[in-house]
């Protein structure tokens, strides 16, 4: 049978319009999410449930048709089930083309299609919160002219099929295009669609550490008016330490959508890309607190899709929450719990902001999914007043709870201390890379902030660190805890990074380290 691809207009859920995503009903969608490996851990299903409640609208999903373990039809409609039932966004990609080119067995392009083939009815229908992504990273730094004829006939290939999803296309070179193939032929690509409803997939590690480079390949997508998404990024990598801050402050800005890589599970030396450890919602690394928690982070910035309201716009805000109590009550922390708020909009409860009562201003003191916060980096001997409000997906928010008045205890005194141990990652003759420096809380109450010291060998010079705002004087470099990770409890670690250059044929590295904590 002849299968005639639609017409453009006829595009149906998730679509391009202009630069941005809209649902079928025209409302923006912007994406927040993380990505999860799931073909290497498809049992770890409540990770799609731990990911929305830290706030995330879409869930990237890593799936296999033969390069690994092949996730068959069945199991990809049960994703679709806990992408639906969790209330996300869901980005599938097949993994299989990882590096094509440069990777020992990787799949081609054509290959990913075939496999989307064999696992259409369980996408039947689902356009309206499933995104294809046709295949991962599709080429590494080989042959990469390649990749635009490659990419529209896959594209071609699944509209032919009868696929009416939004596509998502990844760049060559591994991801991140430092060559610009994908910049400079995004427009050829994109006519090839017959839909016209693709959006362009870039990777932001190493090749994207400054803020110029990152604004300079955003500003080419919004010039020429084509959809882009930052489908996958961190806070450091193998490469280089990408400006996280820029990436994720540039797409707010722009409203253009991030994933971040990924929820857990992380290994050959990338392990410090884990948003939780070992799976564990409780268990935040430092790159998920960023991530989750940060500035313009999955929390403050993402948004339900209006598709899980019904399709229509909820503007009915919650019931306001109970009277919040305080327990566990430190030098700089608390714990707070309260009654249940309930919703009746269609959007869904999403969580509770906690706010410190302060006049005309009162400060996000943090967020929680849950009817319970244990707030951190509080100041000591200080009185804090409090309250909650609600809010739901569409990010309407409730009246304010009722205040609660509680003193932190008085600070410092022989309870604090901490101690640093730096591991090397890699080396090589030029430099070499030291992560984890482990920062330990050694006392016995929570420490806010700490300073590691160390000395570098004679010739060596710091050309990149995460996690720790770096100094140095002479050969004596000294790292400050970032805004995120200086709030350690008591016999708990937190983690920074650094890269260092070195003459070549010097094998040396740093060795002790000292800590103080404040």
């Amino acid at each position: 049978m002849l299968i005639v691809p639609a017409p453009a207009h006829a595009a149906v859920g998730l679509r391009v319009s202009g630069t941005r995503i809209v649902e079928a009903n025209g409302n923006a969608f912007v994406m927040r999410g993380a990505s999860h490996a799931h073909t290497w851990f498809t049992s770890q299903t409540s990770s799609f449930a731990n990911i929305k409640a830290l706030r995330a609208n879409t869930v990237r999903v890593v799936l296999s048709g033969g390069r690994w373990t092949p996730n068959s039809a069945s199991d990809v409609a049960n994703v679709v089930s806990l992408c639906r039932q969790n209330r996300l966004i869901c980005v599938l990609e097949n993994h299989d083309t990882t590096g094509y080119g440069e990777q020992s067995g990787a799949y081609t392009l054509d290959q990913a299609v075939t496999y989307w083939s064999g696992v259409r009815s369980a996408l039947t229908g689902t356009e309206d919160f499933i995104v294809i992504n046709i295949g991962n990273e599709p080429y590494g730094n080989n042959n990469v002219s390649a990749w635009t004829s490659a990419t529209t006939s896959a594209i071609s290939r699944m509209r032919g099929l009868g696929f009416q999803h939004l596509l998502m296309v990844d760049a060559p070179n591994w991801g991140q295009d430092w060559q610009f193939t994908m910049r400079d032929n995004a427009q050829a690509v994109f006519n090839s669609d017959a839909q016209r409803n693709t959006v362009f997939s870039v990777h932001m590690y190493g090749v994207f550490d400054t803020a110029a480079e990152i604004t300079a390949y955003l500003n080419a997508f919004q010039t020429a008016g084509l959809p882009l998404v930052i489908g996958e990024f961190g806070h450091n990598h193998s490469d280089g330490n990408p400006d996280e801050d820029t990436i994720m402050a540039q797409a707010q800005q722009r409203g253009l959508g991030y994933i971040g890589w990924s929820w857990s599970g992380n290994g050959g030396g990338v392990e410090y890309l884990d948003m939780v450890t070992n799976f564990n919602p409780a268990g935040l690394t430092s790159w998920g607190q960023r991530i989750f928690n940060g500035a313009n982070g999955i929390g403050q910035t993402s948004r339900e899709a209006t598709f899980f309201g019904g399709g229509g716009t909820d503007t009915t805000a919650p019931t306001t929450p109970g009277t919040p109590s305080s327990a566990n009550v430190t030098s700089t922390g608390a714990t707070l719990t309260w009654s249940a708020s309930t919703d009746s909009g269609g959007s869904g409860l999403a969580g509770y902001n906690v706010y410190r009562e302060q006049g005309s201003t009162d400060p996000l003191l943090g967020q929680s999914a849950t009817n319970s916060i244990t707030l951190t980096g509080l100041s000591p001997s200080t009185q804090y007043q409090v309250y909650v409000r609600a809010r739901d997906g569409a990010n309407n928010l409730s009246g304010n709870s009722a205040t609660t008045t509680f003193t932190t205890t008085t600070g410092g005194g022989p309870g604090g201390g901490c101690t640093a141990a730096g591991t090397v990652q890699g080396q090589w003759s030029g430099g070499y890379v030291v992560q984890p420096v482990t920062v330990t809380n050694s006392g016995s109450s929570a420490i806010t902030g700490w300073t590691v010291t160390f000395t570098l060998p004679a010739g060596h010079t710091i050309t990149g660190s995460w996690g720790a705002t770096l100094t140095t004087s002479g050969q004596t470099v000294t790292a400050r805890n970032a805004g995120y990770n200086g709030n350690v409890g008591a016999g708990a670690s937190t983690t920074f990074g650094y890269q260092a250059a070195r003459p070549g044929g010097d094998t040396a590295t740093p060795g002790s380290y000292t800590c103080a904590a404040s």
